[in-house]
């Protein structure tokens, strides 16, 4: 008799999104007109059409597909040489980082890759995942037999779950227990969070010194814009906000000393001084702004030391639109190395290279075309248009849930919005709550972990009008 695979029916009752499309049906089948105004900020679907220099690419190659003389059938599976080169050099080499052209694996989505990649992983490895984070990371973990059964707040027994909290702002920081695999996620999905460069630099360092490898998602890259997230605070007007702050960034700057302390007497000067080494935070001279070392890495790459223990997923999703069309990479290193059954130090490379082949046939050469059309001048022109767009409606309704009085992060490097709801409202209470009385979708951020749970996000893949519809909305709502 045949077998299913057991580990499927750990999984909790339904993925995510579709346990909120269940649940928009419902609303809208029972309130008709109140649906005709329903505006979805939920999933992270785009919403704007494709740049025009990827419509231009597109239609010539399907020109080129009705001659036989110019026809393309199978292409090679881990990408056409011409868009690996454009992806190696444009993302990677024009940031100082050394990636390969055969390095650059091109697919048809990050969600894949990333559960994908388990197919080259042992099955005993210990796994850390964030939490909160985007849920895929788990789910394939449990399918693929490395967890066991998750309890009543949905979190799994034998994963290392890494808590993300406003005090360490939303970014993990490497376990005192060793573990095998590690996934970040930066900007991160759902918080919006970005990770610095001191952060992902002890993040490689415990790699190295574990062994580990690093599974590092960074399909909102684009979005990074260099500015801080304070959360609601412009500027820490405390002594715990500077420590706070300094365990972010890794260092607290004299300006943001000054800013705290603007008549700073010798004796605070010294307790802070004090505090920062047992802390083990750096002052420094200048402001995060005018320091090109501070500013925050697009890829784990630019940390030295990062091509011995990361694998490292990219999309054409959130930056070029392309959630429709389908194309992303992966960069797997000929350098990472994972270890045998026997305690030999084996290439990830080849095994993925051979997964690939294996197991997937390749992106469509229309596709691969409208990809690499992205990095020409007037591709990358658009794509900087379409990420203004969807970071300025990340600002709309970031300013509109803070006069709501909602507590409020992300939404400056990352198109999504996460929301601290009001004190003893769960996730899904929030979300019906919006749901019934704005008409507005958003997603529950217990869905994203048991860190998640208190609080929301809002995505900003919508029109301007709608973003602005929302925020005020929000003002409108009565907690």
């Amino acid at each position: 008799m045949a077998q299913l695979n057991d580990n499927y029916l750990k999984l909790k009752a339904g993925y995510l999104f579709p346990e909120i499309g269940r649940r928009v049906k419902a609303f809208c089948d029972a309130n008709p007109d109140a649906a005709k105004r329903l505006i979805r900020c939920g999933i992270g679907d785009v919403t704007e059409p494709l740049p025009p220099a990827v419509i231009a690419a597109m239609h010539k190659a399907v020109d080129e597909m009705a001659s036989r003389e110019t026809f393309h059938g199978y292409g090679p599976e881990q990408g056409y040489e011409w868009l690996r080169a454009a992806i190696a050099q444009n993302d990677f080499r024009d940031r100082s980082c050394d990636v390969a052209d055969d390095e650059i694996f091109v697919s048809d989505g990050t969600k894949c890759d990333t559960g994908n990649v388990l197919d080259i992983l042992g099955a005993k490895n210990k796994i850390a995942i964030s939490d909160p984070v985007y849920p895929v990371y788990v789910d394939t973990n449990v399918m693929a037999g490395h967890t066991g059964e998750a309890n009543e707040a949905g979190t799994y027994a034998k994963l290392v779950y890494l808590p993300c909290k406003p005090i360490n702002g939303f970014i993990p920081e490497p376990p005192k227990k060793h573990v095998d695999v590690i996934y970040l996620c930066s900007p991160n999905n759902p918080t919006g969070a970005a990770a610095n460069r001191p952060q992902l630099e002890a993040w490689v360092k415990y790699a190295i010194e574990h062994k580990s490898v690093i599974l590092f998602d960074a399909a909102y890259e684009a979005y990074i814009s260099d500015e801080p997230d304070t959360g609601a605070s412009s500027s820490p007007k405390s002594l715990s906000q500077l420590l706070r702050l300094g365990k972010r960034q890794g260092h607290v700057t004299y300006d943001d000393v000054n800013g705290a302390f603007p008549d700073l007497p010798p004796e605070k000067l010294n307790e802070v001084l004090t505090k920062f080494q047992q802390e083990k935070i750096n002052l420094i001279e200048g402001t995060k702004a005018d320091s090109s070392s501070n500013r925050l890495p697009h890829s784990i790459y630019e940390i030295l030391g990062a091509r011995e223990c990361a694998i490292e997923f990219r999309s054409c999703s959130k930056n070029g639109g392309f959630t429709g069309v389908r194309c992303a990479f992966t960069v797997v290193p000929k350098s990472l190395n994972a270890q045998t059954k026997s305690g030999e130090f084996k290439p990830l490379h080849p095994l993925w290279l051979r997964r690939t082949t294996t197991k997937f046939n390749g992106v469509s050469y229309i596709v691969q075309r409208g990809a690499e059309a992205l990095y020409s001048q007037e591709g990358k022109a658009q794509v900087r248009g379409l990420i203004e767009h969807y970071l300025g409606n990340a600002k709309v309704l970031r300013d509109g849930a803070k006069k709501a009085g909602l507590k409020v992060f992300g939404g400056v490097n990352a198109p999504y919005i996460w929301v601290r709801a009001p004190k003893s409202v769960t996730s899904w209470q929030a979300f019906d709550k919006i749901l019934n009385e704005a008409n507005v979708v958003i997603t529950p951020g217990s869905g994203f972990g048991s860190k998640g749970e208190g609080y929301f996000r809002i995505s900003a893949f919508n029109s301007r009008a709608n973003a602005e519809d929302v925020a005020r909305r929000l003002q409108e709502l009565k907690w």
